[in-house]
């Protein structure tokens, strides 16, 4: 099978999870990573994997599916960076959707779900690791069954959500706050592209958080 992941960041915590992908399949199946969708050649499968560009029917027409992996309970929770929203909301549980791309951005069919924990003491690197396995084993679920499943349309009767894209002021710690009542929105930063910082006495200090 000829699959193709578009993920278009190469600095993306998701990589070295999509690498381990590809060498546990690339025996049985023809396997290509790209940054753009101008790379895109065809085949079976279209993964789109923390893909920022707008793929459009066009771009998919060339493979028989095109699926994305997004992490909320859709319809709740369309648009961007939703695990991170959720937590920041206090959730310690969060829904993993394997679904079809289509024009409007997370509104195709339902491949599957899949539920994982977010302890309220994980912090950035804990909480990736947990949701890039599930986006791993969607992934597997995919190339098993991309021949016979039966996808199910969003539900008609919940509102859908949406969120929106996170910018790095939304790392933006208050000093004047506890660490307790901001511990949520430090532990989601990521502390390489966009860590939490405050800015004090006329400097920005960056924050990394680690256990001890």
């Amino acid at each position: 099978m000829k699959i193709t992941i578009l993920c278009s960041s190469a600095v993306h915590p998701v990589n070295s999870y999509l690498q381990s992908w590809i060498v546990r399949h690339q025996e049985q199946h023809q396997i290509d990573l790209v940054r753009k969708k101008a790379d895109l050649r065809g085949g079976a499968l279209l993964f789109l994997i923390s893909c920022s560009e707008i793929v459009s029917e066009v771009d998919r027409s060339s493979y028989a599916k095109t699926l994305v992996i997004h992490a909320s309970d859709l319809p709740l929770g369309r648009g961007w960076s939703p695990h991170i929203w959720q937590i920041l909301g206090g959730a310690t549980e969060v829904t993993v959707t394997l679904l079809e791309a289509e024009n409007k951005v997370d509104t195709g069919a339902i491949w599957k779900k899949v539920q994982i924990n977010v302890g309220n003491d994980a912090l950035c690197d804990e909480i990736n690791h947990a949701i890039f396995k599930a986006e791993l084993m969607l992934m597997d679920f995919a190339v098993e069954n991309c021949e016979v499943i039966k996808p199910t349309p969003q539900s008609a009767t919940i509102p859908p959500t949406y969120l929106p894209r996170r910018t790095p002021a939304d790392s933006k710690i208050d000093p004047e706050k506890s660490i307790q009542d901001q511990f949520n929105l430090i532990r989601v930063c990521d502390p390489e592209r966009f860590p939490a910082y405050f800015e004090l006495h006329g400097h920005k200090y960056i924050i990394r958080l680690e256990k001890a």
